[in-house]
């Protein structure tokens, strides 16, 4: 029989220990989030749908991002045991200089719709975590305001080449002027895919207003607050433009790019530059043998070409036949830091994030961003330790199985 006792009050003190109140609603919310996803849940319901739903949706169906994503899910890891990982090392090189995580911030238009610090946020927190901060041509912050938030980091710069030939020239001259290191030149928009969501919200700069945006931004004044008494929201390195996404894409892309273009590009960048859209073989190798810096394995993060290839299930096949030529790059459909470890095993030097960075500034702005690092990052040293690997190096194909829901029917 168990023998019983009347509770000792001194006893029960020892075992239970009350949680500290936090009068930060910030700080609180952002101490809730243990996932990416925890944070998209916050994201959402602090954002209008208008601007939540043009960071997290994609073009028509979204089968090219639900496949990207459902990718890093199928995947099976082989861990090795006995292995002293006390510590492990995140950190790598990468298009000719040092980052102390695996990942960097992608490239991401309309950000200070999403939130208000925008891009001056993402470009801190990546300063304050030793990360690559890359931003877009569309961009809501200029160049040059993004070098003064990153002064001693690396910044790299995200190209559109537009119809006017001039305007990118410009923007390349000052991204180069202000001492950005690295040049995505993107090549997977001739012209803008088909993002119903946000066709279907009226999603443009400036904001078009309905009955149905009024109604649903009611609930979050802080959003409208911030909106309202910060500078006018612009294209920070363009010349202001009114319209939808895909009016303003159309507007400003050539579906005329060509390798010319590209040869161009490379005359005028005094620093690296990667190819940043590739989705098949044939490309990479052709890329490869023109002596390019890197390979960006995208499709858009789904949002151009709906049924797209997946990068992560490209990415062996580049790895095993130009790895040793260029640095190789992942985005689409990272939402945990396994997927980052994954990508690294099978051949990629680095990876970038953008919704998972996105979600964590809609719900705390900059302080958002630092928790979406450190979230990836406790979940990168987690799986490394789980595995055995103490550096990224240690990481290898053996420690990977890409399981395949789709795969191509074999005819005879």
């Amino acid at each position: 029989m168990v023998q019983r006792q009347v509770p000792k009050p001194a006893e029960i003190f020892e075992l239970m220990e009350f949680r500290k109140p936090e009068f930060n609603g910030r700080k609180r919310r952002l101490d809730k989030a243990l996932t990416i996803d925890d944070l998209r849940t916050i994201a959402r319901r602090r954002t209008p749908r208008a601007a939540f739903d043009y960071t997290d949706g994609a073009a028509e169906a979204e089968l090219s991002l639900s496949r990207a994503r459902q990718a890093f899910e199928d995947v099976e890891f082989h861990p090795g045991v006995l292995r002293d990982v006390a510590r492990v090392d995140t950190s790598t090189t990468v298009f000719g200089g040092p980052s102390a995580l695996p990942f960097g911030i992608a490239p991401t238009g309309f950000t200070r719709l999403m939130q208000t610090e925008g891009e001056i946020a993402g470009a801190g927190a990546s300063a304050a975590a030793g990360i690559p901060f890359c931003l877009s041509t569309l961009g809501t912050t200029s160049i040059e305001d993004v070098k003064a938030a990153n002064p001693a980091g690396r910044n790299w710069f995200q190209l559109y080449v537009m119809k006017q030939r001039e305007i990118s020239y410009a923007l390349v001259e000052r991204a180069a002027a202000a001492g950005f290191d690295t040049l995505f030149f993107t090549v997977d928009t001739p012209v803008a895919g088909a993002r119903l969501r946000d066709r279907r919200n009226g999603f443009s700069i400036p904001p078009q207003l309905t009955a149905g945006t009024i109604l649903n931004a009611i609930p979050r004044p802080w959003w409208w607050y911030d909106f309202l008494t910060t500078p006018k929201l612009e294209f920070a390195s363009l010349s202001a433009t009114g319209g939808t996404v895909a009016e303003l894409l159309d507007f400003a892309m050539d579906p005329t790019i060509s390798y010319e273009d590209l040869s161009i590009i490379r005359q005028m960048w005094p620093g690296k530059i990667a190819i940043k859209g590739v989705q098949n073989l044939q490309d990479a190798r052709k890329l490869a043998s023109l002596g390019v810096d890197g390979i960006v394995l995208s499709n858009h993060g789904g949002r151009q070409l709906d049924r797209a290839p997946i990068p992560f299930h490209l990415l062996p096949d580049v790895a095993r036949e130009i790895g040793k030529d260029v640095e190789i790059v992942v985005d689409t459909g990272i939402m945990n830091g396994a997927d980052i470890v994954a990508c690294i095993a099978l051949g990629a030097r680095f990876t970038l994030i953008g919704r998972a960075y996105l979600y964590g500034l809609m719900a705390g702005g900059r302080q958002g961003v630092d928790k979406s690092i450190e979230i990836l990052t406790d979940q990168i040293v987690r799986t490394m330790k789980l595995l055995g690997a103490h550096t990224l190096d240690e990481l290898q194909p053996h420690h990977v199985t890409q399981l395949q829901r789709l795969g191509p029917i074999r005819r005879t």
